[in-house]
Parts: C-alpha cells; sequence; structure tokens
C-alpha cells in the first residue's frame, strides 16, 4: 500500500525546483537568524528572571497543573535551561545555527539536520515565550521550518510548500468571509487598515490619503488576491508563475505599509517554490535525484490528513474523533497549523498612555519604541524586527487590563524599575528610579490629512478617552 502511495504521490509533477530550492532554503535560514536575534535582545525583558512574564513561574505553574503530560503540552529546553543567559544563550546559539544553514549546500543532509535543530529551537522559545509568542507567523516560521527537515528540490516535497502557501493565502480570505465583518463585505476595510494596523510605517500615512473608490479597489484586490488567486498555484506553470508573482506584490505593498515582523518575508520566500528551473535557466530541467519515497509517502499522508482536518473544521465539516484528537496532540509543536489574519477590521485605534508620578499631579509617560505616542511623531520602521511588547499592547487597547494579565504583571515591573523591562522602552522618564504611582490612559489616534499636516506638522491627531488602569501603587 506504500509503494502505491508513493508512485501516486510521485505523479504529482515532474518539474525540477533546484534553484528555488536553493533560494528558498537560504532565505528561510536568515528568517531563522532575524526571528532569533529579535527575541534574544528582547527576552529578559519578557520572560526574564525580572521580566514581564518570569519562564520560572510559567513552567512551575504548567507543571502544577499537567505534571509529566507538561513536557509534551510545552515542548521547550527551557525546563532544563531558566536561567537568563541560558534563553539569550540558546537564541543567540540558534542564530548562529541559522546562518550556518544558509552557507551549507541546498537540501544536502548537513542542511536539512541543521533546520531540525531550528525547529526545536523554534519550538522551545515560542513555547516558552508565552502570550509575546503567540503570533500566526511564529507557527507559520514553525511549519515552515518542519517541513524544511524534509526538503529537497523534488516536486513532491516542493509540493508541499505550495499546499501551504495556498492554506495560509486561502485560509486568510475565508475567515474574512465567514467573520461576516460589513467593512470586507463593503469593501471598505483599507479605509480602515492602514491607520488602526498595530504598527504602520510611514508610508501607511499616504496610502490613507487615498480616494475612497481606491481603498475600495484595493480592498477588492486583496480578497481576490487570497480566494481566488491560491487556486492557481496548482495550475499550469505559466498560472503558477503568474499567481506568484501576484502573491509577492500583495506581500511586498503589505510589508511598505505594516510592520509584520518576517511574515512577508516568509510568505515571499514561499512563492519562490512556485518557480521551477526553466524559469531561472531558460532551458529544460534535469531531472532531480528522487528522494526517499516511502518517507515522502509519510510525510504527505501526515501533512494532508492534519491539514484537511483543520479545513474541514473551518467550514464547520465534521471531522473523526480519531483525526481531531491527533491535531490536538501535535498542536503544540506548529507543525500544521490554521491561519487568517484581520478576519474583523478595527474601525478606531485605541493607544494606551502608562505614565509614573510621584506627587499624583504630575504624570510623566513611558515612551515605547515604535507604537504612536506623540503626533507629531511619524510611524517607525521595525520589520523584520518584532518589538513584541509594543505589539502586545496594541492588542491590550482592544479590552481592558483586567483582560489582560501580562499587562498587570508589565505595570507591577514599572513600579519595580526592573531594568530589563525599562530596557524594552524608549525612554524612561524616571531615569532607573521607580515611581511612587503609576496610571494608563487612553487616547483615540487617527492619521491627519494633508491639509492638518500641512499647518501643524502632525502625523496623528489625538482624542483622550480616560482611564485604562486606574491610580495604583506597590504602597
Amino acid at each position: 500500500m506504500m509503494a502505491i502511495l508513493s508512485n501516486a504521490i510521485f505523479r504529482i509533477g515532474v518539474n525540477s525546483y533546484r534553484t528555488a530550492v536553493t533560494l528558498f532554503s537560504k532565505a528561510l535560514a536568515l528568517i531563522y537568524v532575524t526571528a532569533f536575534v529579535s527575541f534574544a535582545v528582547q527576552a529578559r525583558g519578557l520572560i526574564g528572571v525580572q521580566g514581564i512574564l518570569p519562564l520560572n513561574s510559567f513552567v512551575d505553574a504548567v507543571w502544577g497543573q499537567l505534571g509529566a503530560s507538561s513536557f509534551w503540552r510545552v515542548p521547550t529546553v527551557f525546563w532544563w535551561l531558566r536561567s537568563d543567559n541560558a534563553i539569550v544563550g540558546v537564541c543567540w546559539a540558534c542564530a548562529c545555527i541559522a546562518f550556518a544553514a544558509a552557507l551549507a549546500r541546498s537540501g544536502s543532509f548537513l542542511q536539512r539536520g541543521l533546520f531540525a535543530v531550528l525547529y526545536a529551537g523554534y519550538v522551545s522559545v515560542v513555547s516558552a515565550g508565552q502570550v509575546f509568542m503567540g503570533y500566526q507567523w511564529d507557527y507559520l516560521l514553525l511549519e515552515a521550518g518542519f517541513l524544511a527537515i524534509f526538503l529537497t528540490p523534488d516536486a513532491a516535497r516542493v509540493w508541499l510548500f505550495q499546499w501551504l502557501l495556498f492554506r495560509l493565502m486561502f485560509e486568510s480570505g475565508a475567515v474574512k468571509m465567514q467573520s461576516e465583518d460589513p467593512t470586507w463585505r463593503n469593501l471598505t476595510a483599507l479605509t480602515y487598515h492602514y491607520y488602526t494596523q498595530p504598527l504602520p510605517t510611514p508610508l501607511a500615512w499616504f496610502f490613507q490619503q487615498a480616494p475612497l473608490a481606491f481603498q475600495k479597489l484595493s480592498t477588492l484586490a486583496v480578497l481576490f488576491a487570497e480566494l481566488i488567486l491560491p487556486w492557481g498555484f496548482f495550475g499550469p506553470r505559466w498560472l503558477k508563475l503568474i499567481c506568484a508573482a501576484c502573491t509577492a506584490a500583495l506581500q511586498v505593498v503589505i510589508l511598505l505599509t505594516g510592520n509584520y515582523t518576517f511574515f512577508n518575508f516568509l510568505t515571499i520566500a514561499f512563492c519562490l517554490l512556485l518557480v521551477d528551473d526553466r524559469f531561472f535557466r531558460n532551458a529544460s530541467p534535469t531531472a532531480p535525484r528522487r528522494a526517499n519515497r516511502f518517507v515522502t509517502a509519510a510525510l504527505f499522508v501526515f501533512i494532508m490528513t492534519l491539514s484537511c482536518a483543520g479545513l474541514a473544521d473551518m467550514f464547520h465539516v465534521p471531522v473523526s474523533p480519531p483525526i481531531s484528537k491527533m491535531r490536538h496532540r501535535f498542536a503544540p509543536f506548529g507543525v500544521v497549523n490554521e491561519y487568517g489574519l484581520f478576519a474583523n477590521m478595527t474601525t478606531s485605534r485605541i493607544e494606551i498612555t502608562v505614565e509614573g508620578s510621584d506627587d499624583l499631579q504630575t504624570w510623566m509617560p513611558y515612551v515605547f519604541r515604535f507604537k504612536p505616542d506623540d503626533p507629531k511623531h511619524a510611524p517607525r520602521w521595525a520589520a523584520p524586527y518584532q518589538p513584541r511588547l509594543d505589539w502586545q499592547m496594541w492588542f491590550a487597547a482592544l479590552g481592558n487590563y483586567q483582560e489582560n494579565p501580562w499587562f498587570q504583571h508589565f505595570a507591577v515591573r514599572l513600579m519595580e524599575a526592573s531594568p530589563p523591562v525599562l530596557a524594552l522602552l524608549q525612554s524612561d522618564p524616571f531615569h532607573g528610579r521607580p515611581p511612587h504611582y503609576l496610571r494608563a490612559t487612553v487616547s483615540d489616534f487617527h492619521y491627519t490629512d494633508w491639509i492638518e499636516r500641512r499647518k501643524t506638522g502632525d502625523w496623528w491627531t489625538r482624542d483622550d478617552k480616560g482611564l485604562y488602569l486606574p491610580v495604583v501603587s506597590l504602597r
């Protein structure tokens, strides 16, 4: 049966993807470098001993609730390496390994072995990072990293990456339609997106100034790119190339207008795997050396079983209990995930300002590195780096502080003047000493228009709305 299945799988395609695999594997390795370095420089403030959500407290709490099953439910080497130096050291070591993977021969046993180490390392970081590492691109990198352990120029294995790209794009469009969000249905979503997204770039301000007709046409283009174009990934060669180019173009526009860390770069890298050697060499491709058919067949069945079950669940199609249990079992490892960004478009931008005081009269703000604060400051560039505290502040503003326990821990650390936490900020108004009191206020931010900007020089308008966190003190 396995032999029959493997023969069927190898009929998926005869094209060679040697050049695409070379480019993709090097791009993936460099994205790993970015991801590990990005977390390494923030780890002490996020999950260190004096961080917002200390790793020691987290793993002790998990063990207290789950016991021996904790090692499977929260797969991380940081069960045994808990110190701040160990956390940072693992991240920097993995960054060096990723750089070595970029230099290794693509598709070689050495490179795939290095990708196995990198996958294990990133699983560890995602599991230990708690709320700060739960983003879709973190799990997208895990899924891509898992497949990269088996990556060769063989069309059957490359097809699994094409399937991943299809799911990423199509599921992102499907959730927008399923949400019944009126802004997607009446094509006005992008009239809000450029200023309400978590961390816009300076170019987002200019895109916001475009007329309504342009915004509606752009929204329609996004839905077309997510719901229609992905089907072309499985079409004839010429259609694949067109769909790859259009998908990559969409990602370029997104990364120019928003700071989505390595997400857009990784998606563009996936598009490379739709391009065969005939495109790069302008000649007939050489037949690739076949990978182990039985490994390919087993991998194919595993990935397709879990991913098709995920698609069925998205469209409310019943899935057999054994397969549902299997999905749940492997979920902590991120080998197959569900995707879907901006299912519901936020239509206002609420910003949280954290302030300290010594006398309850004069309040001085803590300034973040990348999130909007002063209306005169232009949006900042951050990607492919991800300032994870700034991102969490955007999500915190969608609710209240009671719904965000991490924010309460953050407030405590500020009142303790924790050096690693203060290092995550651009400036500390108390210069390293703890304030006597702390509070957080909320304001409604919106872009200025051409006239306002010419007159005032401001990028934003700000309308103060009141308290987010009432006045608190450690005393």
